[in-house]
């Protein structure tokens, strides 16, 4: 089995200037990670800077963690004009310039398109993602869309662009679905999974996320074939971080039978 963790999980850690995406490496190792899931926030050093980037890769391997997907923002596939789609492709390209210098097997670029409508704006999501993936295939990298933000957030138009789209893989989040939909996302979707975002918020005295069926999601994950990396994200404004991750692996472990 294979474990990581999204170092968007430790967003604020890093905002205190108490971890930097060397000591992310480093605490993955020591917590029994054994992938690495960098937000691009975390390796924007590198952007401009492909010694910063050599010296993150070489810390990986002095680890022996594997990165796996690097979760992009800012380079959207969609925007309302074609200045700003060209402007974010550039940036894609050189995200994945990054992701194959790393080893990267996977990167997460969102669909864009916040109050937009699926229809008006499918054309050109679909050709934008034939493109990215296109760029991507080379380097032996798998391009992922997350539930995340704008249409594709819908449970009854994501699988529209899944289906389109040859290659494009699903980064699976627990809980980015709208309000009421996570009953019919959860099996809808994991058939199409390619990575996950097991999503925490808290935690009951027994060990269990206090505000959501996790132990539901793994099973209905494993019926529908999954056997790939199971990623989590933290995301609470009130635990610790490490904590909150800490546990979170732990409850998948449980329900994996793998402890």
């Amino acid at each position: 089995m294979d474990y990581s963790v999204c170092s968007y999980s430790f967003h604020r850690t890093f905002d205190a200037g108490e971890m930097d995406i060397f000591g992310y490496i480093d605490w993955c190792k020591e917590a029994g990670f054994t992938k690495l899931d960098p937000w691009m926030r975390h390796l924007e050093d590198g952007f401009a800077d492909d010694a910063f980037i050599a010296r993150v890769k070489a810390a990986g391997d002095a680890a022996g963690l594997p990165f796996g997907c690097i979760a992009v923002d800012g380079a959207h596939v969609y925007e309302k004009t074609a200045v700003a789609r060209a402007a974010n492709r550039q940036k894609a390209y050189r995200w994945i310039d990054i992701a194959a210098a790393l080893g990267a097997t996977q990167i997460r670029i969102d669909a864009g398109g916040r109050g937009e409508s699926w229809g008006d704006i499918a054309d050109v999501v679909i050709e934008g993602y034939n493109d990215i993936i296109a760029y991507a295939r080379p380097h032996g990298i798998e391009v992922v869309i997350e539930n995340h933000w704008g249409p594709t957030q819908d449970p009854n138009t994501m699988y529209k662009l899944l289906d389109a789209v040859d290659g494009l893989g699903l980064l699976f989040d627990s809980f980015n679905w709208p309000a009421g939909t996570h009953e019919q996302a959860w099996p809808q979707y994991a058939p199409y999974a390619s990575l996950t975002h097991i999503k925490t918020f808290a935690f009951d005295e027994d060990g269990n996320e206090a505000t959501w069926d996790i132990p539901k999601v793994i099973r209905i994950l494993r019926e529908a074939g999954y056997d790939g990396c199971w990623g989590i994200e933290g995301e609470s404004p009130d635990w610790d971080e490490i904590e909150i991750v800490t546990r979170t692996l732990a409850l998948i472990k449980r329900e994996l039978g793998a402890v």
